[in-house]
């Protein structure tokens, strides 16, 4: 039997929490004195551990062109308190996603310890020409059942971004949801009844919201009029300082409330590098005082980690800590109906992201093992 007991910190909401956790889940609260390793948690919070839902890479490296990578992206990643996340690749070769599937399908190599893939987003090659944004436009595809064979989430697809107003559509949601396929609707220039019609396929999430998509006019609200109404979706935002001005995400959050709103940072290969060039795909694109862009300015994700996500989250919202935390946490678990994730709650995993008062990172566990540690931070 494997012990940590995390000691000496405090909850999201202020209160004192000492945690165990035995062989890899949460133990009751009232559990005694037990042995083991201890963590100590003295001037921190101790949070949920973060979920990211959009990752394309970290550290170097590309998930899209590298995915032999994969494991060693999770590692990279818990260094910057992520427990789980959901590798992306963009719109590419097709051989490029099926290598994505044959990675984890594998699984870990052994030994590993890290923050683990959920299963895959494949963002695109069913996209719209005119918002592919950052996506090679000479591997977009049109909707088709042939093109989605094998996209499952048995098989580890999790999520899928397409535009709605694609023909051949409506038929390709319906065999993605019915393969247990989060679907979500992005790079879009769809009207409101084209996404209307998608979220009463089963689609249940939106991209990236405002970015890849026309802004809300009066009489055609689009996709993201219909995403901030419609209470069937959840909502990602890249809350990083470039992809959304702040009186933007003040817009967007005060109609989504902190229920809807899903943090994701979309980052690269370019999260934990200097600025300069690194890649994003096929594509080689620089990375200049925290922005990623393609040569012509096209924004390319983000450099961001989560803790940048959120403080700016926190400073447009003004919400409490425990909602602002909620949307890389009980919001990301929730959508993907994995009641054992996103919440610090008996019999839930023992992934946790410890934080200072700036929401630094200075500890993550995931499964009950301490894969980060910042030097300095007690243990």
């Amino acid at each position: 039997m494997s012990t940590l007991s995390i000691r000496g910190g405090v909850d999201a909401a202020g209160a004192s929490r000492d945690i165990v956790v035995v062989d890899g889940v949460i133990a009751a609260e009232d559990v005694g004195p037990v042995d083991g390793e201890v963590l100590d948690a003295s001037g921190l919070r101790v949070l949920p551990g973060w979920l990211d839902l959009q990752v394309n890479g970290v550290a170097g490296i590309d998930l899209t062109n590298e995915p032999d990578r994969l494991w060693e992206a999770g590692v990279a990643l818990a260094g910057f308190g992520v427990t789980g996340f959901v590798p992306t690749v963009i719109t590419s070769a097709p051989r490029a996603r099926a290598r994505a599937l044959e990675v984890f399908a594998a699984g870990p190599p052994a030994g590993w310890v890290g923050a683990v893939p959920l299963g895959l987003h494949f963002e695109g090659p069913m996209i719209a020409g005119s918002r592919k944004g950052a996506h090679p436009e000479q591997w977009l595809r049109a909707p088709a059942p042939e093109l989605v064979e094998g996209w499952s989430r048995a098989d580890g697809v999790l999520m899928a971004t397409l535009a709605p107003e694609l023909p051949g559509v409506a038929e390709v949601i319906d065999l993605l949801v019915g393969r247990g396929v989060l679907v979500s609707v992005g790079h879009t220039a769809a009207t409101a009844a084209q996404v209307l019609d998608a979220l009463d396929r089963g689609a249940r999430m939106v991209t990236h919201l405002g970015n890849a998509m026309p802004p809300i006019q009066a009489r055609e609200p689009g996709a993201a009029g219909v995403a901030l109404g419609d209470q069937r979706l959840t909502v990602g935002l890249i809350a990083d300082g470039h992809h959304l001005h702040r009186a933007t995400i003040i817009g967007y959050t005060s109609a989504l409330g902190p229920r809807r709103t899903l943090a994701v940072t979309d980052c690269t290969a370019a999260l934990g590098l200097p600025d300069g060039a690194t890649r994003l795909g096929d594509q080689h694109v620089l990375v200049a005082e925290g922005a990623v862009r393609l040569a012509d300015g096209t924004l390319a994700g983000s450099a961001a980690p989560l803790s940048q996500c959120l403080r700016e989250l926190a400073a447009a919202t003004g919400w409490a800590l425990p909602d602002v935390v909620g949307t890389c946490t009980s919001v990301a678990a929730d959508l993907l109906a994995d009641p054992t994730r996103g919440r610090i709650t008996a019999g839930a995993r023992g992934d946790l992201t410890l934080v200072d008062e700036d929401l630094e990172v200075v500890a993550t566990v995931v499964g009950g093992v301490v894969v980060h540690h910042a030097p300095g931070g007690g243990r």
